[in-house]
């Protein structure tokens, strides 16, 4: 006798997980399956998808422990701290990075416990419609189930005759398992991943060389954000980016992958002892049987979807990197919850205007809402405000002063449209204009909320006084 549930939720990353949290928190009968894609040692497969096995969460904490590194040797001498023989042991980085993620890949198996949602091994598929009831195949089971979440997530992106080994060609999963610093790094691709690995392994002393495609650096920032990024990145950190770069051949030996470009300086040849693919992710929809059930596909292999995240199949959902909209796992949460409401008779919600953006390099960028390009182009009038971090207090006594707080507002209703920040804690302090643009604030509310001296947020208040060219600190 196969099972029966309320909700069926195909794939335990971000969006899965808390899609079926959500359900069971409704009084639905939910389950969540999930493959082995990501095992732990016993090869049990292991919940939170490529966010906190390979992806966000492991990442962040490799790039906190560079950058600890990076203070004891560059940062710690203007506090007046003196210290010898600092060294590096990346074995004990990895390690760290690997307990994290199995506490809270485990944590989410204790939620699924707390909250009576069943957990599935297994890889979830489409069998047929019967009855208004989806029969479903979850490893070699079958299952039955009302309503149906696809959140299957994504997989990184390869190219075309560069292969993948995740040894000396990695993607991002083989670079948070790398042992040993290498001492030349290549990096094909100038996005979230590819700037983030590329500083955790600069940090720590590897030559690196980033080669993006595109002929604009961040091109989905604001341009003043990724004029400053430049800057910084290049000039100050010493990454080597090329731009508009067209990759000809990738070649390895038996300890080195030799590139062979062209970019406006004609033709080049570069060595490296490891090379990141990091040029985007692609949908996981293989394996679903879409196409015998009619569930329906865009051209870039992503489940179409309306508003509340209904495909053209009844009682059929899809959330997070598997639709369309940005791969972000918070936008895929959102998603999640707003489907799980939608199926329990609730008015769900998400606001796709206010998903915050953030890249974790040092300095932090983060942003939400339109950049200054997207205004000019719109033909919408908008003020901007602009303070630098160096004519804030607590940013010198932190000893950092990199980069500032831009907000843009509507130039007749003063509405905030968007907030841009690259800096310290810039994933902490775009927050604040998450909320104010949620709840349709103006500038001039930021203006007058006070905020704590002495702290990094003063920037943000700064910024929102300088739209009506009123700042009171520079």
């Amino acid at each position: 006798m196969a099972q029966e549930f309320d909700v069926l939720v195909i794939g335990g990353g971000p969006a899965g997980y808390v899609a079926a949290i959500r359900a069971a928190q409704l009084g639905l009968k939910a389950a969540c399956c999930e493959s082995a894609a990501y095992a732990d040692p016993k090869g049990e497969p292991r919940l939170g998808g490529t966010c906190l096995n390979v992806g966000c969460i492991p990442s962040k904490a490799l790039l906190y422990s560079s950058e600890l590194y990076d203070h004891a040797t560059h940062a710690f001498v203007m506090h007046g701290i003196k210290v010898e023989g600092v060294s590096i042991d990346v074995p004990s980085m990895i390690r760290r990075k690997d307990n994290i993620v199995t506490q809270l890949t485990s944590g989410i198996k204790g939620l699924f416990k707390k909250y009576k949602v069943t957990f599935l091994p297994g890889h979830g598929s489409f069998v047929a419609e019967a009855d208004g009831l989806w029969k479903m195949k979850v490893g070699s089971e079958d299952v039955v189930a009302k309503h149906v979440i696809v959140a299957t997530g994504s997989r990184a992106r390869h190219l075309p005759g560069i292969p993948v080994d995740n040894v000396n060609i990695v993607d991002n999963e083989g670079a948070l398992k790398t042992e040993a610093v290498p001492k030349r790094l290549g990096v094909i691709g100038a996005g979230v991943i590819g700037l983030e690995m590329g500083s955790v392994w600069k940090r720590l002393g590897s030559e690196v060389t980033i080669l993006e495609a595109l002929p604009d650096f961040l091109a989905a920032a604001d341009q003043a954000v990724a004029k400053e990024a430049w800057k910084v990145f290049t000039k100050k950190q010493g990454l080597n980016i090329h731009l508009g770069v067209q990759i000809k051949e990738v070649t390895t030996g038996p300890n080195t992958v030799s590139v062979k470009y062209e970019n406006d300086e004609g033709d080049q040849v570069v060595e490296f002892d490891k090379l990141v693919v990091a040029v985007g992710r692609t949908p996981n929809t293989d394996g679903l049987n879409a196409a015998a059930v009619g569930l329906k596909l865009d051209s870039r292999g992503r489940i179409e979807v309306d508003d509340h995240c209904s495909t053209n199949l009844r009682n059929v959902w899809a959330v997070g990197d598997v639709v369309r909209g940005p791969m972000l796992a918070h936008k895929g949460m959102e998603e999640g919850v707003m489907v799980a409401e939608c199926i329990a008779g609730q008015a769900g919600h998400c606001n796709y205007d206010t998903i915050p953006w953030v890249i974790y390099t040092q300095p932090e960028i983060a942003w939400v809402g339109k950049t200054e390009q997207d205004l000019k182009a719109a033909g919408i009038p908008f003020k901007a405000g602009q303070i630098p971090f160096m004519a804030n207090g607590r940013a010198l006594g932190q000893g950092d002063t990199t980069g500032f707080v831009k907000v843009l507002a509507h130039a007749e209703t003063d509405q905030i449209l968007g907030a841009h920040i690259i800096g310290t804690n810039a994933s902490e302090l775009i927050a604040e204009a998450v909320v104010a643009m949620e709840f349709g604030a103006s500038s001039e509310d930021l203006a007058r909320t006070a905020h704590a001296h002495p702290t990094l947020s003063e920037v943000m208040h700064e910024a929102a006084l300088a739209v009506d060219k009123r700042s009171l600190h520079f």
